[in-house]
């Protein structure tokens, strides 16, 4: 119960005036003995009441001696040191008791930190629990920067914390403020500082490249030193009760563009605590001329990771696989990503560009890529010939699920369903495929006639498919046509004698002629008679 000054004067007054016991007053007044005591306590008298004996009277000296060697020793600790040397309390009263010997620190006194306009600015990162997208589990940070003069909040919300969205948060948040400080403030996370012993610190190469881009001092705050990172500490406090607090958003870029409408709104309409005449939006106006100009090019903070692509034309990125041309297999790529698209390079050749997927387990695929692939392998054209009859035709499920439980062929099945959809269309084999499902029988046939009905009924004329040989060789083989002169000489030179040479040498017949004259000759022998094979 608190001490209110009318009660406290109720309790002095009975107590001295007309001495009255403790537990008289506490009746009296309706109030607990404890509260009546703490008054008198707070009155400045010495302990009230008689002081009882206790076991632990003798091993003050040893208690309060230890506790001013170690002053963070646990009672647990102590209490097991006063059992060897011979006490009997119990442990929790000893931890009660023991609690009013412990020496407490002595406050620390501050001194206020005051910056100068456009020289600093301090940057944290902060936790805002998960994100489920889809079967992926990410964690939702928040890049936190405050200018420590004028108190404007840069804040971008992401999937991760590595070290090109620390960067990154760096850029769009220079690009926010039209400029950047002199000296930026970092606590000791991993982004900034990779070691640290005492005073000698081992920066982040990535984050001196960085600054040495930018022209800009990065200096880490001491350890355990909260007060001199103070203004990001509050801004993240602020925002998780002023902004994220019962929040709703369906995606990370609608958040993002909340985090923008509050920045510019209620978080500038707030009191500069530097000058309370000011408000945080006008204060900005004018410390963003004292800023640091940006420079022409922005630094890359692209995320760059060197892959293996295996026998499938995938490589595997933060949880997905990306394709990549067939011709890159048993290949080391490298892909370069940033929040929402990366690329796959060899060198200076851009292989592939996709859109950053934050799924897990995703295939993320450019036609193309499969296509290519497809027109070479038989086997990958049969798997991927089901998977675009399946989207688009998805009534042929069912058909090939009935097909295959008759025992029927499902390639061959497959393959008379895609060449039915090349010619009559994805809508009219669907429709088709549903009408041979409701007459139960799930056949290509029964397919192709109910889209000849549909055609009839439409009065559309039929459709023309023209055939050519797959195979390239016959398709694209060319015939010459052979002189036939050298024969004709031949056959007017008349029959030559026994022993004789002929002074006109035929010359060598082509692969057709040879085919040719073979051909002729076995229909010659083939016409011959009995009689002639006899008198031969």
């Amino acid at each position: 119960m608190a001490v209110t000054p009318e009660l406290k004067a109720h309790i002095l007054r009975y107590y001295h005036v007309e001495q009255w016991r403790i537990g008289t007053i506490a009746r009296q007044l309706k109030v607990h003995h404890g509260t009546v005591e703490r008054a008198l306590r707070q009155a400045g008298l010495p302990r009230i009441g008689s002081v009882r004996a206790s076991n632990i009277d003798a091993y003050l000296p040893f208690i309060l001696e230890t506790l001013k060697k170690f002053p963070d020793l646990r009672a647990s600790r102590l209490y097991a040191m006063l059992k060897e040397r011979g006490y009997q309390g119990g442990p929790d009263h000893f931890r009660h008791l023991i609690s009013h010997h412990r020496p407490r620190p002595l406050p620390e006194a501050y001194l206020r930190l005051v910056t100068l306009i456009g020289e600093q600015g301090q940057i944290d990162w902060g936790h805002f629990g998960h994100l489920q997208i889809g079967r992926a589990k990410r964690p939702l940070m928040a890049f936190v920067a405050v200018l420590s003069w004028s108190r404007r909040i840069f804040l971008r919300f992401s999937l991760d914390a590595r070290m090109e969205s620390f960067l990154r948060g760096h850029v769009q948040a220079f690009q926010d403020w039209g400029g950047l400080p002199r000296v930026l403030l970092y606590d000791n996370l991993k982004s900034a500082v990779l070691e640290r012993q005492g005073d000698a610190i081992r920066f982040s190469p990535a984050l001196l490249a960085f600054a040495e881009h930018y022209h800009f001092e990065p200096r880490p705050v001491a350890v355990a030193r909260g007060n001199q990172k103070g203004r990001v500490e509050r801004a993240i406090r602020y925002i998780r009760d002023n902004f994220f607090c019962a929040r709703t958003f369906t995606d990370l870029d609608d958040l993002n563009a909340q985090a923008d409408a509050w920045v510019n709104g209620s978080a500038d309409d707030r009191l500069c605590p530097q000058d309370k005449t000011l408000k945080v939006r006008q204060a900005f106006v004018q410390e963003q001329p004292c800023l640091r100009s940006l420079p022409a090019n922005p630094y890359p903070v692209e995320e760059r990771v060197v892959v293996k692509v295996g026998k499938t034309p995938y490589v595997r990125f933060d949880l997905n696989d990306y394709s990549v041309p067939h011709t890159q297999v048993c290949k080391t790529l490298t892909v370069l990503a940033d929040a929402t698209h990366l690329r796959i390079v060899d060198g200076l050749l851009v292989l592939a560009s996709h859109v950053r997927c934050y799924d897990k387990g995703q295939q993320i695929e450019i036609e193309s890529h499969i296509k290519d692939l497809v027109e070479r392998k038989a086997q990958a054209r049969a798997q991927r010939g089901m998977g675009r009859l399946s989207q688009g035709v998805p009534a042929s499920v069912e058909l090939l699920n009935q097909a295959g439980a008759r025992g029927e062929s499902l390639g061959s099945i497959t393959c008379a369903l895609l060449r039915l959809v090349d010619r009559y269309g994805a809508t009219e084999v669907q429709t088709a495929v549903l009408a041979a499902l409701a007459r139960k029988v799930p056949h290509p046939n029964a397919v192709r006639l109910a889209l000849e009905s549909q055609r009839e009924a439409r009065q559309a004329p039929p459709a023309v498919v023209v055939q050519l040989s797959e195979k390239a060789r016959l398709r694209d083989t060319v015939i010459h046509a052979q002189p036939l002169a050298s024969y004709d000489q031949l056959s007017s030179a008349g029959p030559a004698e026994p022993g004789a040479v002929s002074e006109v040498a035929p010359p060598m017949p082509s692969a057709a002629t040879n085919a040719s004259t073979h051909s002729t000759q076995s229909k010659t022998t083939s016409k011959r008679s009995p009689s002639d094979e006899s008198k031969k």
